[in-house]
């Protein structure tokens, strides 16, 4: 991705846009007993699209705006958004995504990582939490979840950041070489005609002068 003073405005306006829709809208949803994780999937999504870097620094903005505007203890969400954005960035280098499900796929598992070590960091700062089966249960389910959400903000997403896209730039190259081949032939044929026609016509003025 090619990060430029636009692209960043609306990576910038997607985070922030993510983080009032998780707060005053998919936070007051429960389905099968979990919570929808629009956040995570929006962070995995930047980093699938943008590389390691992005993921990473969308992460813990995104984490940092999260803990400040629910004035709760700052940097755990940072940390949790910053890893799983990363991670994502780090998979796109290192891999192409031929499969239209593999951002899905990769979405849930990586938000079961993040739930996951959401608790643990919990855990271990002392803040009460319950710990039994409900839990796990809650943390597949928002796996799952995630992976549904995907399936259409990835591609939204995409599209929004689509001109800072390097993989999109040779697509485009393609096209505006087929485009100039295409020019050429017809200009090629053009002459051609004229000089196939030409000798004809010096013919007939000759045979007429004769």
């Amino acid at each position: 991705m090619i990060v430029t003073w636009r692209i960043s405005l609306r990576i910038a306006l997607i985070v922030v846009v993510a983080v009032i829709l998780q707060l005053s809208f998919f936070s007051y949803l429960s389905l099968l007993g979990a919570t929808p994780d629009a956040l995570s999937v929006v962070v995995v999504s930047l980093g699938l699209l943008g590389g390691g870097v992005v993921g990473a620094v969308c992460g813990f903005a995104a984490g940092l705006l999260l803990d400040s505007l629910l004035l709760q203890t700052l940097g755990v969400s940072s940390l949790v958004l910053l890893t799983i954005g990363y991670l994502a960035g780090r998979y796109r280098e290192g891999f192409e995504i031929s499969n239209s499900l593999m951002p899905a796929l990769l979405a849930g598992a990586l938000t079961l990582l993040g739930a996951g070590g959401f608790a643990a960091l919990q855990l271990m700062l002392g803040v009460e939490t319950q710990v039994s089966l409900l839990v796990v249960r809650e943390i597949l389910v928002k796996a799952l979840l995630a992976a549904l959400l995907a399936l259409p903000l990835y591609p939204l997403i995409r599209r929004v950041v689509r001109p800072a896209l390097i993989d999109a730039t040779p697509a485009r190259r393609g096209l505006v070489a087929r485009a100039r081949g295409r020019m050429r032939r017809r200009r090629s044929r053009r002459p051609r005609a004229s000089r196939l026609k030409a000798p004809a016509g010096v013919r007939r003025i000759r045979g007429e002068t004769a």
